[in-house]
């Protein structure tokens, strides 16, 4: 029987400005703990700002998105406008800032974000063709400006939650490790570092998360 693939959408290396490394990280090893394969991609962009992670200073440097997300991916990557949604059976998000900011203007501009295009384009095709999409952290705001009819998590903060229905999506409250499940939409969401979480229950929330899409597979 052929192994199911996951594309994960990277966004950086680092939360503060990029993709969260534990997300990311724990996100694959879901994937091949489950049995399922993966695919990295990022958008071959210029990144919104560097931090210094220790300060949280801007840096003057430039960075681009996709190859600092090929530091997670350990080279193993490739520009998200190559992504054919053909060749995945679910699409995944892990969070971080540079989903509020690489991937999207949430963190500047809230419920009027935009999302950058080559982001929008895969996660409309994934949808269209009935293809599980999984978002954890601050993604899935991405899901809701692009999907908008859509059950999603990003914990309990409430400013968040309003933001999303200002989307058009619905909230639903979660713990560390919980994941929300919209059976319909085929949408998996896991609040992870939107809460006050340790590694082990981002661990928790990524291994459901990844159990749920494979069931949506079947």
């Amino acid at each position: 029987m052929r192994k199911k693939n996951f594309a994960v959408i990277l966004s950086g290396c680092g939360h503060q400005d990029g993709a969260e490394i534990h997300e990311a990280t724990l996100t694959l090893w879901a994937i091949h703990k489950n049995g399922a394969d993966f695919q990295c991609y990022a958008p071959d962009i210029k990144q919104h700002h560097v931090l210094n992670h220790i300060t949280g200073q801007e840096m003057s440097e430039k960075r681009n998105v996709l190859i600092e997300s090929a530091r997670i991916a350990r080279g193993k990557i490739a520009a998200l406008a190559t992504f054919a949604p053909d060749s995945a059976d679910g699409l995944v998000i892990p969070g971080g800032f540079g989903a509020a900011k690489n991937l999207s203007s949430y963190a500047f501009d809230g419920a009027q974000c935009t999302v950058n295009p080559d982001v929008a384009t895969a996660i409309k095709a994934m949808h269209a063709a009935g293809k599980p999409i999984g978002a954890l952290c601050i993604a899935p705001v991405i899901l809701a400006k692009v999907l908008g009819n859509v059950t999603l998590t990003i914990g309990q903060d409430q400013g968040t939650a309003d933001n999303l229905a200002a989307m058009g999506a619905r909230h639903q409250p979660t713990m560390q490790g919980e994941i929300a499940i919209d059976w319909e939409r085929k949408i998996v969401s896991t609040p992870c570092y939107m809460l006050n979480s340790r590694i082990d229950q981002i661990g928790e929330g990524a291994d459901n998360l990844i159990k749920a899409m494979l069931e949506m597979m079947v």
